[in-house]
């Protein structure tokens, strides 16, 4: 071991100490004494500069608009508290086609990521961030990759699942890829509507079913690409529970036994590889696919907020307190271990 691996285990073994690492007290809301111990790792905020671009840019209108938009740092506290969410990894999913102009992406990236880098700087044991990289200008994710990991601290990079026209596996990016392998990156992908043309079904938005089916597409395109295996230094978080990717796993298995999918070995090496977190969320009808799929060790605790309302969050965290198939250990992992085994940079700054 290292002495930069003896010191991060070292604060990854302090930083679940000081949370309040038995499973017992992750088990129960009140039962650590109120102290906040949750690490939300799908968890997007829009400060104050970041909005003034956004509403710059045509993204979100001056008044009203998304739930997501109207972002509050008193309100994500409170709901946080109220959650006992010790800290949010906070992230800014912005369409990739938002980026078509070069000028745009340097600029825009960089209003995104030194404005989350400034809410950590100045709430350090409440918030981390992933940095922003723009899929369509390969050059500038390069250059604000350096600059968010080296200067800014970022925990990891936000990739979109698709640029427009290609998903993560596509060739393309692999300068990207590569860089991040090197680096032992922690990536976090975010899904958006489907890439073209396609049957809007009445009443159904596009978050409902689409999403997740981005997420499933770039999945499946991440292993069937060989991306997950050339790169094995990366780590991949997979935004609501991974979409279909587990629940759909025989099917993608028989497509690879008939040379029209990734190979069955090649796709479960990827599905365990892959990060899961529990935004939307997974409990009770996903849980046990994930579970037999990837293990707990893979499941990271995520809300959405503040595409969701406080409501929707305690309804995520009720559904993993009492989802049958979890015991207080997985709970615990859940919550925090494996956020903090992911990100170690995170346990340098987590509440003690």
């Amino acid at each position: 071991m290292s002495r930069r691996q003896a010191l991060q285990a070292a604060a990854v073994t302090t930083a679940a100490v000081g949370l309040g690492s038995s499973a017992a007290a992750a088990g129960t809301a009140g039962a650590a004494g109120n102290r906040p111990f949750r690490i939300d790792t799908h968890h997007h905020a829009v400060p104050k500069e970041m909005r003034k671009w956004a509403v710059e840019q045509g993204l979100l209108p001056p008044e009203g608009g998304p739930r997501w938009g109207q972002w509050s740092l008193s309100e994500t506290l409170e709901t946080m508290e109220r959650n006992q969410i010790a800290m949010g990894v906070a992230s800014a999913p912005v369409p990739s086609m938002a980026f078509r102009d070069r000028a745009v992406a340097v600029s825009g990236t960089r209003i995104i990521n030194e404005d989350l880098a400034n809410l950590v700087r100045k709430h350090p044991t409440k918030f981390g961030f992933f940095a922003y990289l723009p899929l369509l200008h390969i050059d500038v994710a390069l250059q604000e990759a350096a600059y968010a990991l080296d200067v800014l601290k970022a925990d990891g990079v936000l990739l979109m699942t698709n640029d427009g026209t290609r998903y993560l596996g596509d060739k393309a990016f692999d300068p990207l890829f590569e860089e991040l392998n090197r680096r032992q990156a922690v990536i976090f992908t975010h899904p958006f509507s489907l890439p073209g043309e396609h049957i809007e079904v009445p009443g159904m938005e596009d978050w409902i079913a689409d999403f997740m089916l981005d997420t499933t597409r770039a999945a499946f395109n991440l292993a069937a690409s060989g991306t997950m295996d050339r790169y094995p230094r990366i780590s991949v978080i997979l935004s609501h529970a991974g979409g279909f990717l587990p629940y759909i796993g025989g099917r993608i298995e028989h497509a690879g036994r008939t040379g029209r999918g990734p190979s069955p070995a090649a796709f479960r090496r990827a599905v365990r590889r892959f990060y899961y977190d529990t935004a939307a969320p997974p409990s009770p009808y996903a849980t046990p696919t994930l579970l037999a799929a990837a293990g707990a060790g893979q499941l990271l605790y995520g809300t959405d907020w503040a595409q969701t309302t406080a409501d929707d969050v305690r309804h995520t965290t009720r559904g993993i307190e009492r989802d049958p198939v979890l015991n207080d250990r997985m709970r615990d992992a859940i919550y925090q271990g494996n956020a903090l085994r992911l990100m170690p940079t995170l346990a340098r700054r987590v509440r003690a």
